[in-house]
């Protein structure tokens, strides 16, 4: 078990009982103070004046929602911690309202109803495993990849990485060609290494130097 009686969470949910419910139980886990809110406008104002250690919010309120106020906190000049854990509770579970609540920088999910248990586990696992932060042209908030890829062995990552990798294929293509011609002016074999004494006779003037440099970095020559 954690010590919490340092830690103040903030709670926003427009549904009292639930609001009530939540509260009982971080104060069971030992949470220092707990401070409420009923929509997501009034929790943002609450985050900006008390700096919460952690905010916990539901998904569907008016006039402003968890996802709505989550951007807020993440991106809004007067945000007092744009790094501040949100954990977004909701009873939506399908996998596209997981991908939305990702994507505009919630760090734990928690799909109601849920247990004493699961909330600790949320809370347990942003002390445990902190996730690094990501700022790019349209998201800022934690790092959306949970898990490194062991298949993947690049340096790709992205969807819009995919033209890049296609003219590096390109570029490669280019080089293995330009490289077969160089052997075959200078009458090398293609079992003939290129660091071999042959490659004395070869006329760099036929090599294009853009090439060359191509050839030096993406080409194994043994």
């Amino acid at each position: 078990m954690y010590s919490f009686d340092r830690v103040r969470i903030l709670v926003i949910e427009d549904n009292q009982p639930m609001l009530d419910i939540c509260r009982t139980l971080l104060l069971t886990f030992g949470v220092g103070e707990v401070l409420t809110a009923r929509n997501g406008e009034e929790g943002f104002k609450i985050a900006c004046k008390e700096n919460p250690d952690i905010i916990i919010a539901d998904w569907m309120m008016e006039p402003t929602d968890g996802i709505s106020m989550t951007r807020r906190v993440r991106k809004d000049s007067f945000s007092p911690n744009h790094y501040v854990p949100i954990i977004l509770m909701t009873g939506f579970s399908e996998k596209k309202r997981v991908v939305q609540a990702r994507d505009a920088g919630v760090t734990e999910f928690l799909v109601k109803p849920f247990t004493a248990r699961d909330l600790y586990k949320r809370i347990a696992q942003i002390i445990e495993r902190p996730r690094q932060f990501v700022r790019s042209e349209e998201f800022f908030g934690p790092d959306r990849r949970r898990k490194a890829d062991a298949v993947f062995n690049g340096p790709f990552k992205r969807e819009s990485d995919v033209a890049a990798m296609a003219a590096q294929n390109i570029r490669k293509k280019e080089a293995s060609l330009e490289l077969d011609k160089l052997r075959k002016e200078s009458g090398l074999s293609k079992t003939d290494k290129i660091g071999d004494i042959g490659i004395k006779r070869v006329d760099t003037k036929t090599l294009d130097m853009n090439k060359a440099s191509e050839i030096d970095f993406d080409i194994d020559f043994k």
